[in-house]
């Protein structure tokens, strides 16, 4: 028993009418089997096709031995027939990624000998792993030829050659193959094995556009975005660069530019801040009461200020110095030093005190805690 494939005979087909086969209970649903289907199985890197066979709802698809398993939720008697219908758009939106990543792999493959080793079709990106090294100018060039193709709208050919046939063809593949196989053509960029539909001319695609290249297993990862999901990710970046140049009061071409100059003066303002910074905290050191046990709460102090500020105590004299910067409500962050005193014990105790969590070495500890300060005093001071 095989299941004859509609979608091998027209990827545009989203409706059909089929003889329920077989019927039977499936883990916490039901397995039905069709004599013919447009639904596309879950495999080669794609999901299976999402749809209805009268008003059941078939939640997945797969294929094993010739024959496509629909999964539903709610039985359908066997022998009756049934109309079923896949949801076009996301068939569409799968076939413009696909397609399009046919055209990106073929043109590595001839510019780089480069084998795609790995793809996956999520559904709001798709990756292609490539077992080379490919520069960022490169991928550009690779962009640009690839959306030449997409604006010739050359056709997509799908055959089934024969064994034998296939024998004297050069096509890409990443597995053996026999029986039965789809052979996508796109004229003078690629040739490839594939079970999954396509579009029909590459102008149905719209749009390639490569996003994202990241190092991985000492070759390429690119993530790319075709068709609709090329045109939604366009939008959301030029809403974002409109908003960005309001902000700035700078054109929308200006924008990068307008923030690296903020981003020169943020960093000239941090560093006048942290002069600032540490004349203020030699200052306050100045006004603090140096004792053999010296404690200091102070919720203004943030980064290094903690340290920074118990450093300045020590020198001043005190024995064993303890900062806190945070309040009763949010809970403390501390540091405890002392240049004579191992201060371990007094951090082991307060975080056994004040479900604390910290440690560090003899002349330092860090740590935080939640607690109050008249409390954490009261203990500090037994």
């Amino acid at each position: 028993m095989t299941t004859e494939k509609l979608y091998f005979q027209d990827s545009h087909r989203s409706v059909f009418d089929a003889r329920v086969l077989s019927c039977e209970p499936w883990k916490d649903g039901w397995r039905i089997v069709l004599d013919r289907t447009v639904f596309f199985p879950e495999g080669g890197g794609q999901y299976a096709d999402p749809g209805f066979l009268g008003e059941v709802e078939v939640v997945d698809v797969h294929e094993k031995d010739g024959v496509i398993y629909h999964y539903t939720k709610e039985p359908i008697e066997a022998g009756q027939k049934v109309e079923g219908r896949i949801l076009w758009e996301v068939r569409f939106d799968r076939m413009q990624q696909h397609t399009g990543e046919h055209i990106i792999s073929g043109l590595v493959h001839q510019k780089f000998g480069y084998d795609n080793v790995g793809f996956h079709l999520g559904e709001d990106y798709c990756t292609m792993d490539f077992n080379g090294p490919i520069t960022k100018d490169e991928l550009k060039e690779i962009e640009r030829e690839a959306n030449r193709a997409v604006f010739r709208n050359l056709d997509v050919i799908s055959s089934f050659p024969s064994e034998e046939e296939r024998s004297r063809m050069e096509y890409r593949s990443k597995i053996e193959l026999s029986g039965e196989v789809q052979i996508i053509t796109i004229p003078g960029y690629d040739v490839c094995a594939c079970c999954a539909p396509h579009m029909k001319k590459t102008g149905e695609i719209g749009l390639i556009k490569l996003v994202q290249m990241d190092h991985y297993k000492g070759g390429e990862r690119i993530t790319m975005l075709a068709g609709d999901r090329a045109l939604k990710d366009y939008g959301e970046k030029e809403k974002n660069i409109k908003e960005i140049s309001a902000l700035l009061c700078a054109k929308e071409n200006e924008a990068a530019e307008a923030v690296a100059r903020l981003k020169e003066e943020a960093k000239e303002q941090k560093e006048r801040l942290g002069a600032l910074q540490q004349k203020l905290l030699r200052f306050q050191a100045k006004e603090i009461p140096v004792e053999e046990m010296t404690l200091v709460f102070d919720a203004s102090l943030t980064g290094n200020g903690p340290r920074e500020l118990m450093n300045l105590l020590l020198e001043r004299g005190a024995g064993i110095c303890l900062v806190f910067a945070g309040d009763d409500a949010s809970g403390y962050r501390y540091v405890i030093g002392s240049r004579s005193e191992d201060v371990r014990p007094v951090g082991k105790m307060l975080n056994e005190a004040f479900d604390g969590r910290g440690g560090g070495k003899p002349e330092m500890v860090q740590g935080s805690l939640t607690g109050t300060e008249e409390d954490i005093r009261r203990i500090c001071r037994k």
